[in-house]
């Protein structure tokens, strides 16, 4: 049953890759730049996914922090037999509608869409942690096929205490977010509630940072930044940073 659910979920990576040849680049500064944009709440670690041959191609050091795996042993294999069985069959869900919606778009806007979806994984001591999936694509062809992908796996777990999943596409560069997707209903951008500076606030909230702290980067007075973190809170019903965190990833909404 799992190799079949495992070339099952191939043939969906392998489809938005079109077989295209994976040429050797030098990426260090495309991945640097995709960085800025990927939010993290927790520890985290990284790897590089090629769908055309849906393999991994690297995986960063952190992961022994994380769930106690070696880089060099951690592979698409070992990640299907690590997820959640509860969560397999969303995963799999989940990856087929992130196929298809990027095979619907334009090829110059394959690389300024961010998915990310939660689901459980096992650590090599038995335990179950929720993580946080987020996955970009940063390198493409000229007809819009995916070549390389780069995957942030987050530790959410002191955040997100249940099993539930959502799919969610974030758009960058001006481009239209879209949350909770569902598989048979039509996309519908999301209008987001909070303002651009109360987003900006919202992203440093989530990193722990302190009022004074945020106040120091965003070059703004502390009574300022009070004053929206009391509409963020008041916005999405929270109280505390902690509310915050888990209801963004309730949503959907980490940027």
């Amino acid at each position: 049953m799992e190799n079949k659910l495992f070339f099952d979920v191939q043939k969906i990576w392998k489809e938005v890759g079109n077989y295209k040849p994976i040429d050797k680049l030098q990426l260090e500064v495309e991945l640097y730049k995709k960085l800025l944009d990927i939010f993290q709440v927790g520890d985290f670690y990284f790897f590089l996914f090629a769908p055309p041959i849906a393999e991994i191609e690297y995986v960063s050091d952190t992961i022994s922090r994380v769930i106690g795996y070696k880089p060099e042993d951690f592979t698409i294999e070992s990640l299907m037999e690590i997820i959640h069985p509860e969560d397999l069959p969303h995963f799999i869900d989940f990856e087929s509608k992130v196929v298809e919606f990027k095979k619907k778009l334009p090829p110059e806007k394959i690389m300024k869409y961010k998915s990310q979806y939660p689901y459980r994984v096992r650590k090599t001591n038995g335990e179950y942690i929720s993580i946080l999936q987020q996955s970009i694509t940063i390198q493409s062809d000229e007809e819009g096929s995916v070549l390389r992908n780069f995957v942030v796996h987050t530790d959410i777990s002191s955040f997100k205490k249940d099993s539930k999943m959502t799919l969610s596409f974030v758009g960058l560069e001006g481009e239209p977010t879209f949350l909770n997707v569902k598989e048979s209903t039509p996309l519908v951008p999301f209008n987001n509630v909070l303002t651009t500076r109360e987003i900006q606030i919202f992203n440093l909230i989530a990193q722990n940072l302190t009022t004074a702290e945020i106040a120091d980067i965003l070059h703004i007075s502390q009574a300022t930044v009070g004053t929206h973190r009391k509409n963020i809170h008041r916005k999405t019903g929270t109280h505390s940073a902690i509310e915050l965190i888990n209801h963004a990833i309730e949503k959907g909404w980490l940027y």
